[in-house]
């Protein structure tokens, strides 16, 4: 199958050696706005998604149009990890993945007597009218219910779907995404992956045998060769598509406004305990069990960002070895009482440590006072690694933050630990402190009507100590 291309201006397109294993095409002219001064050579960074907005901070924006990706190549040939390394990079934007798989139709009775003579890798298998419906209604801010398909029965499942939700990026991710015009046109990139025919039928034969219960024969039999080198092993080359795509969404945003907000690099494994800690049905010890991993990488994470100085030591090898010695003025502050869930990850990180409290009494939603303090004596010569798992509204951060300020902590001394913020929370707190220091994990969405966090997880301090039930 050959890379779909939409202009033959060189404006528009991102080459990649051809080598590299993946090419993607650039974003379709509709779907862009050009200074009528640009010329056709200028570069990328001049022209902007029309569908998003021109302040990065604009949270009272129309929604904005999801920025879309077609992901294709020969069966097997990488297509899948691709697009996970994209998702793992793009860790700071809601990102979604839909399979064209998901969308084959179910087999008649017929069909599945003669099964090992139906072609899978024939555009009529898929039912490419419901895929343009799921993908319109994830562009328009809708949710969707994406099928289920067994591929041992070689039938949807009928009573379960995958919900999907309204996200910043969709990759759309099959061997035939890229056959239909219609579905070409709601794609702003196109991704082909590249990988060596032996590799892919190899990797085909253990997939389908393994995962879909099918013999080596029949899978002889459906295997059609495509173009290939690399695919997912191109680090480079996904680098460079990720690097692209940040540029579209404007990275994110808030990481480009305020440069002393910190969100951790995401893996699949914190994905993973953010997913388990967000599910309402997890069990309480789990809930605390993993919100304490993803609590212990925030506070080491946290403590990177301190002042060090340089040391030389003399290793069991009579060798020197120049290294940096620890911040030795340190105090931990917890947020009463979701804080406090964060004090034992940095008691085991920083062995000794005093820690104090302060209590915010919450009346109404915005309303807050401070109404308990109590912090080391010395706490204006220290550096204060205040702790509170989740940025919302902002306004217990503020107190807590002016209350540190007016006892004479430099304001650039202070550094805000949390799981995850809310947009709104960070732009309140910045807004009265630009030099404080934000390390979180996850950056969410917004606020509801109600001032929680969403997608959010929760009362973090009643689903922590248990007390959700009382």
């Amino acid at each position: 199958m050959a890379e779909e291309t939409t202009t033959p201006s060189a404006a528009m397109e991102y080459p990649i050696e051809a080598a590299s294993g993946v090419h993607f095409s650039g974003l379709r002219p509709d779907g862009l706005l050009i200074s009528p001064a640009s010329s056709p050579a200028s570069s990328s960074s001049q022209r902007v998604l029309s569908s998003f907005p021109a302040s990065p901070g604009d949270l009272s924006a129309p929604h904005k149009q999801p920025f879309v990706i077609g992901v294709s190549g020969g069966t097997a040939s990488g297509k899948t990890t691709v697009c996970d390394m994209i998702i793992q990079q793009l860790h700071d934007h809601r990102v979604v993945l839909v399979n064209q798989d998901s969308f084959y139709r179910g087999l008649t009775d017929d069909e599945l007597k003669h099964v090992h003579e139906y072609n899978f890798d024939h555009p009529d298998a898929f039912d490419t009218e419901q895929l343009l419906e799921c993908i319109g209604k994830l562009k328009s801010g809708q949710p969707v219910q994406v099928p289920i398909y067994n591929f041992k029965d070689h039938r949807r499942c009928s009573d379960s779907f995958r919900q999907v939700n309204a996200t910043d990026v969709i990759i759309l991710e099959g061997i035939l995404v890229f056959h239909d015009q219609r579905v070409r046109n709601l794609m702003n990139m196109k991704i082909f992956v590249d990988a060596d025919a032996d590799t892919r039928l190899a990797r085909r034969i253990k997939r389908d045998t393994v995962e879909r219960s099918r013999d080596v024969h029949s899978v002889l039999e459906q295997y059609a060769d495509v173009i290939i080198p690399r695919g997912g092993e191109n680090h480079v080359a996904i680098d460079l598509i990720v690097q692209h795509i940040r540029t579209k969404l404007g990275q994110h945003n808030l990481c480009k406004i305020y440069p002393n907000l910190n969100v951790i690099l995401s893996t699949f494994q914190i994905r993973g305990m953010h997913t388990l800690i967000r599910d309402r049905e997890i069990a309480k010890h789990d809930f605390a069990f993993y919100s304490d991993r993803l609590i212990r990488l925030v506070v080491e994470h946290g403590l990177g960002y301190l002042p060090f100085t340089e040391k030389q030591v003399i290793t069991p090898t009579g060798s020197v070895y120049t290294g940096v010695n620890f911040c030795k003025k340190l105090c931990g502050v917890s947020i009463i009482r979701s804080g406090e869930s964060m004090e034992n990850a940095l008691r085991a990180c920083c062995k000794g440590i005093k820690i104090g409290k302060i209590l915010i009494h919450r009346s109404g939603d915005n309303g807050k006072q401070l109404i308990y303090e109590k912090l080391p004596k010395d706490i204006s010569q220290r550096h204060v690694l205040l702790m509170d798992p989740v940025l919302a509204t902002g306004n217990s951060a503020i107190q807590a933050i002016g209350l540190l300020v007016r006892k004479g902590v430099p304001e650039s001394q202070i550094i805000f630990l949390n799981l995850i913020s809310a947009p709104e929370g960070i732009h309140r707190v910045y807004k009265q402190f630009p030099s404080l220091k934000i390390v979180t994990s996850e950056i969410d969405v917004a606020l509801n009507d109600e001032f929680h966090v969403v997608p959010g997880m929760g009362d973090f301090g009643d689903r922590y100590f248990g007390t959700d039930d009382v």
